[in-house]
């Protein structure tokens, strides 16, 4: 397995990448990298349909602040092993796959290779999947969480058709089908002026240069089971019980403009637990460390405090 940077989006300085095996016999591609006399590692978690060359800039901005950084690409999607014939279905039954994979990692790279402290930085699924962690897992000693996944924008279609649909497809055996309303083909450069993850062309055809040099990393649409896992998770996380907090002190940054995921969802689980503090970029569109210049900035002013408060206790 291996890493493609590009002259527009270079990979962090002496990066590893290794193959790490997960849950079923998965093969994900994972990588890390150590800068000299580092003051602990961030664990990266990306979203659906993600691969780690999106996250370059990130490392490298977080290498010079010091960390290693760490990162993975989750089963189905980037450079790990796909779960059906069609490599571009957005594909998984149970999110506790994806737990497993998480718990891979964490042990076969954090844990071998990296150096703790160890902070997590996590977005939109990769939100869900590590809030999952959080109900219990004492790993890390901060996380910082954009644009949760904790409900959807389902746009025209009612809730309860989607949950019939959902269920239609689980009892026929068909939710292997991709998801209607969205393209079956992995986004494009000229995709770009309908995009509702990013405001920013440069980041945007940045990483579609990825993606055209090495389309085998793409996914495109999810399927129906994807979506039933995602929200038997949502389900199960906004069941929190009350009083209890995670195990370490948690950010969740808010894309004030995000249209994926459902940011009211995302302020009534905040309700429900203790624990979570939490702050909203208000320009920002679902993909904030994707977004324009002074809204990363923005953000990584908030990581740099956050993660500062644990440094100075």
């Amino acid at each position: 397995m291996q890493l493609y940077p590009t002259p527009e989006n270079r990979a962090p300085a002496n990066i590893t990448c290794l193959e790490v095996l997960s849950k079923g016999g998965i093969k994900l591609r994972a990588a890390y990298a150590i800068p000299p006399n580092p003051k602990g590692t961030v664990l990266i978690l990306g979203g659906r349909g993600e691969f780690m060359e999106r996250y370059f800039e990130t490392m490298n901005d977080l290498m010079r602040r010091g960390f290693a950084v760490a990162s993975f690409d989750w089963r189905g999607q980037g450079g790990s092993d796909r779960l059906l014939p069609n490599p571009l279905r957005g594909h998984i039954r149970n999110f506790a796959d994806y737990d497993a994979d998480l718990d891979a990692v964490y042990s076969r790279v954090i844990i071998a290779h990296c150096p703790k402290p160890v902070y997590g930085l996590a977005h939109s699924t990769g939100g869900n999947l590590l809030l999952r962690a959080l109900r219990g897992k004492k790993w890390l000693e901060r996380a910082v969480i954009t644009s949760p996944l904790l409900g959807f924008h389902f746009g025209a279609w009612p809730v309860f058709i989607v949950k019939f649909l959902n269920f239609a497809t689980w009892i026929t055996g068909l939710s292997w089908l991709f998801l209607p309303g969205f393209s079956k083909l992995p986004m494009k450069r000229q995709d770009f002026p309908t995009n509702v993850l990013t405001s920013d062309r440069k980041r945007w055809d940045r990483d579609m240069t990825t993606l055209e040099q090495h389309p085998e990393l793409a996914v495109s649409a999810p399927t129906y089971a994807w979506l039933r896992a995602a929200m038997n998770s949502i389900s199960e996380l906004m069941d929190w019980p009350r009083g209890r907090g995670p195990s370490c002190p948690t950010l969740i940054v808010m894309a004030g403009q995000d249209r994926v995921v459902s940011n009211e969802d995302t302020r009534a689980f905040l309700a429900r637990a203790p624990g979570f503090s939490s702050i909203i970029i208000a320009e920002s569109n679902h993909e904030i460390l994707n977004e324009k210049t002074h809204i990363r900035e923005h953000f990584l002013a908030a990581f740099d405090g956050f993660i500062e408060t644990e440094k100075g206790r």
